[in-house]
């Protein structure tokens, strides 16, 4: 049996044939070793069907593959039953008692929020940013002491995503009841975070002062290996040295 790879052709034993040709047709989820787990008739041939189905859900996590995924299970295989009990109660808690805050949709087990309820934050500004977890990295900096607003996405007319599917028309509705008086934009400067903070940005002009957060050069960066864009970004957004 005759196996062709990169224009050579290389003499295999029919079984490995078999296997070299499920992986080809992606009939298979491999390992380092070459081996496979299930086919696409869920048919197990290395795992016992638990564990199989274990890996299996695993690697629907996001950033985790077939290898992190087998040594994942395999960890919580070894570990006490009561720290696996103890996951999986956590698990099912917090998909049960998270929800979004009613003001500025951020992740909380409460109608309204922790930051929407701290009276000693200033209520006159606003950050809009479009996920939960820029709130968080933007709560680490400790600088800033605001509201937030999350969008719950970015414009993406490619991915079915328009204004319509984000909390645009609630900001509106907060801004113009509110006495607010800026509000910044915190999204990422991606083709469809540049969208959405064109979109934004026009739409709240009328009512208060809008912002964004400037981009540039990162700390520690040398300018040699820094893109253009990222390097027009830093000039446009130059300010006089204090």
């Amino acid at each position: 049996m005759y196996f062709k790879l990169y224009g050579l052709w290389f003499s295999i034993n029919p079984k490995l044939y078999s296997i070299v040709n499920k992986v080809i047709y992606g009939k298979c989820q491999t390992d380092r070793l070459g081996k496979y787990t299930l086919d696409r008739q869920g048919k197990n041939t290395i795992y016992t069907p638990p564990l199989a189905r274990l890996i299996e859900q695993l690697q629907l996590l996001p950033g985790v593959g077939p290898k992190t995924a087998q040594r994942l299970a395999m960890h919580l295989i070894k570990r006490p039953e009561k720290d696996v009990h103890a996951l999986a109660q956590a698990l099912i808690d917090a998909k049960k008692q998270v929800g979004l805050c009613k003001v500025c949709f951020h992740l909380s087990a409460e109608p309204v929020c922790s930051i929407c309820r701290n009276q000693n934050r200033d209520r006159t500004t606003i950050c809009i940013v479009a996920d939960s977890r820029d709130v968080i990295a933007l709560e680490k900096t400790r600088e800033y002491r605001g509201l937030y607003h999350v969008l719950g996405g970015t414009i993406s007319p490619m991915d079915g995503i328009g204004p319509e599917q984000l909390h645009i028309s609630s900001l509106v509705q907060r801004v113009t009841k509110e006495q607010v008086k800026e509000v910044i934009l915190a999204i990422s400067p991606s083709v469809e975070g540049e969208t959405t903070t064109l979109y934004i940005g026009q739409l709240l002009k009328p009512f208060t002062k809008v912002t964004r957060i400037a981009f540039g050069l990162p700390m520690g960066g040398d300018l040699e290996y820094a893109d253009e864009v990222t390097l027009a970004r830093a000039l446009s957004g130059r300010r006089e040295l204090d």
